[in-house]
Parts: C-alpha cells; structure tokens; sequence
C-alpha cells in the first residue's frame, strides 16, 4: 500500500507546451489530456461514467476559455477500461460530430457492446454505451496539439491498450503502462493469460525513448522517468515472484475502485459483487478456496482500512473523503 509522494524540484517535469493541457483526476476517473491546435481539438480518455458531467465542465471550460468557443473535435482512447472511455458517450451527446478512436483490437467489442470483452461486466463498473469513427493501432500516427504522435502498443495491464509519443516535446502518454510509482493491474494474469511478460516488454520500450515528461493515466505528470522505470522493473519482478501477489493487489484495487462509485457497501454485498463479477470472482479464487472469501475479504478490508484507504462503519466500508491510490 503506498500513496504517491510529491514530486522534488529536481525532478518535476518541463513545462508542457501550451496546446497540451492536463486534467488530472482522482483514481475512479482516468487523467485527461486535451490537446488543441489550429485545425482540430482532440481529447485523450475521458474518465468514468459518473464523472462524465464533470469531464464535460472541464472540457467546455477548456474551449470557451477567452470567449473562444470551440468544439471538441475527436477523443482519442488509449484503452477501453471503464475509467478511460467512461465520458465518451456524454462528450459525443455534447458535440455529436466529434470523431473518436478506439484501440482497433477492441472496436468490435465496441460495435456489438459486448459488456463482457469489455470488462465492465467483469469489474462491475459502468460505461455508457458510445460509438466511434475509427480505430488506432500501434505503430499509427496522427497529428494532435501541432505535434505528431506515435501509437505505441502496451499490452500487460491490458492487452490491447495504446501509449501515445511526441518525439518533438519529448512527452509519453503511457496510460497505465507506466505511473511515477509502479502501473495498472496486469488483468490478464488473472484469467491466466500472459501479462507479465508483456509488461516487461513494455517497460523495455519506454526505456528506449527520449523522454521528457510522462502524462500518465493516473497520478500528477513526472519527470524522471528513468527513476520511474526502475521502480516499475522491481514491482513487476517482486508480482512475477509470486503471482497471488497481483491478484491480491487486483482484488484491492477492485473493491476499492466500487467503492469510490457507491461510497459504501456492507459486508454481504461485497461477498455477493465477489461472487457475481468474473475479474474479483478470478482473483479471490487465486488466494483462497470459495468457503473461505468471508475471512479473505474481511482480511483485505481490514488491511485497506488500516491504511486509511477505507473506513469501516459497523459492518459497512465507506470510503473517507480523500482517498488514496491501492498500489
């Protein structure tokens, strides 16, 4: 369990350029990247589903600035996990000629909404259901903010995710290949598919960039990536150590994630979201046998609590105010 520690002088990342704008949010809605030029304005993720309003407040604000009132021209996701794509269908209802991209390994999943390929089923989280114009691809350019980006592919948190680089400002969108301490969940472990290999080679590409500054999917923009790598080389070797280590990790970031959604929850419920979502169903299953989720549960609960990441309220969790990252 750890929080992110702020950042030394030393190692606070150049200002970005002015057609780069970072919103950063919480850990229930992904960072959000808006990139502005003379020809178009792009949006990169667009957060959860019950902060779509919000993301819409921040966007609008962002075009209306200076009485300038542009629309959003296209949205851009890195991957379609609930707190990256969760805004989509909100920003497209704003401005229905906005174009959008998906990764292309998950556009037929788009297509025919299958909640399951998706994942949402699977976490039990929600996402408004959206369209999209196009596909992106690893290896794909396009011109955002006056720069042009590479799609880099990054699979091991989730197969299909994308990063995007801009070698002239030197800046990585890693989404949640690469955060200042560690990265996402590697969600395919769980169902026993490769993930940490994956990872690896990812983290193994990003050292071979030129670098600057790292936009990452959650936490505050950072410069010293190669400190940042050589943290994430150790915590994937520590999870690949002893793989029950990432599934109780993913358990926590899970439970914590609904959490944040409903704010509170008893005891039962979260036995029964266990029991009835595939992603915690398959993690739980890799720590303990069925009869034993009621004690695995309360134990990881108890943990979470004394961290201060939960609070516990008789036989309900709730979360506090200000909550911190599961790591």
């Amino acid at each position: 369990m750890s929080t992110v520690p702020a950042a030394s002088s030393a190692s606070l990342p150049a200002p970005l350029p002015a057609s780069l704008r970072v919103f950063e949010r919480g850990w229930l809605s992904s960072n959000n990247v808006l990139m502005i030029d003379e020809h178009r304005t792009a949006l990169v993720d667009t957060g959860y589903a019950t902060h779509a309003e919000q993301t819409l407040a921040l966007v609008r604000h962002a075009l209306d600035h200076g009485g300038n009132r542009r629309a959003l021209d296209l949205i851009v996701n890195t991957h379609l996990h609930s707190d990256h794509c969760g805004g989509n269908a909100r920003l497209q209802a704003q401005w229905p000629a906005c174009a959008t991209l998906v990764p292309a390994a998950g556009a037929s999943a788009v297509r025919e909404w299958d909640e399951a390929r998706l994942t949402f089923r699977a976490t039990s989280q929600t996402c408004e259901r959206f369209g999209f114009t196009g596909t992106l691809a690893a290896g794909d350019r396009l011109t955002l903010g006056g720069f042009e980006w590479q799609a880099i592919g990054a699979p091991g948190h989730d197969p299909d995710s994308l990063m995007l680089y801009a070698a002239e400002p030197r800046v990585l969108i890693s989404a949640d290949a690469l955060w200042e301490n560690g990265f996402g969940v590697i969600f395919p472990e769980l169902d026993g598919a490769s993930g940490f290999a994956e990872q690896h080679a990812v983290l193994e590409a990003i050292a071979q960039l030129d670098i600057g500054t790292v936009i990452p999917g959650h936490g505050a923009p950072f410069a010293n990536v190669g400190a940042a790598l050589e943290r994430a080389f150790s915590r994937l070797a520590w999870l690949r150590a002893d793989p029950a280590r990432n599934a109780r990790n993913a358990l926590k970031v899970l439970i914590v994630f609904k959490l944040l959604e409903v704010r509170a929850m008893s005891f039962d419920a979260l036995e029964a979201l266990v029991g009835e979502a595939s992603m915690l169903r398959a993690a739980a299953a890799q720590l303990a046998p069925r009869a034993a989720w009621p004690a695995l549960l309360r134990g990881l609960a108890a943990e979470l609590v004394k961290n201060g990441v939960l609070v516990a309220n008789g036989d309900r969790l709730e979360v506090p105010v200000s909550a911190v990252k599961v790591s």
